[in-house]
């Protein structure tokens, strides 16, 4: 049963999180999810969600963490319903996914919480 969950996990949910998470459409006028990760502000953890690098970020990055992270786990609840499997499985998928399509230069969390460029 594991296995087969996992193997449907990653045929149906793999594609959808690299096209719908990764790339989420945010406002033009405003910092951009890749701008911010250029500029270090932001990085991707393991539990699927971005956080700020550094303490003290601006309203504006703190803003788009939030709004990133909102449609994340909206999206993430959605797949996990639709597969019935556990919310914590899609995120650490998800998170896995975004570390390993993280460009070189960005940050992101390792596994004992500390930030390293990719």
């Amino acid at each position: 049963m594991r296995r087969r969950t996992y193997r449907l996990i990653v045929s149906i949910m793999l594609p959808t999180l690299l096209l719908g998470v990764l790339w989420l459409p945010l406002p033009s006028w405003g910092l951009t999810l890749e701008e911010a990760k250029t500029q270090g502000a932001v990085g991707e953890q393991p539990n699927g969600y971005l956080s700020v690098v550094q303490p003290g970020a601006s309203a504006e990055v703190q803003a788009l963490v939030n709004d990133v992270n909102q449609k994340r786990r909206h999206m993430y609840e959605d797949i996990a319903r639709r597969n019935s499997t556990k919310l914590e499985a899609v995120e650490m998928l998800a998170g896995k996914t975004a570390i390993d399509n993280t460009r070189p230069g960005n940050f992101i969390r390792s596994p004992s919480g500390q930030w390293v460029k990719k």
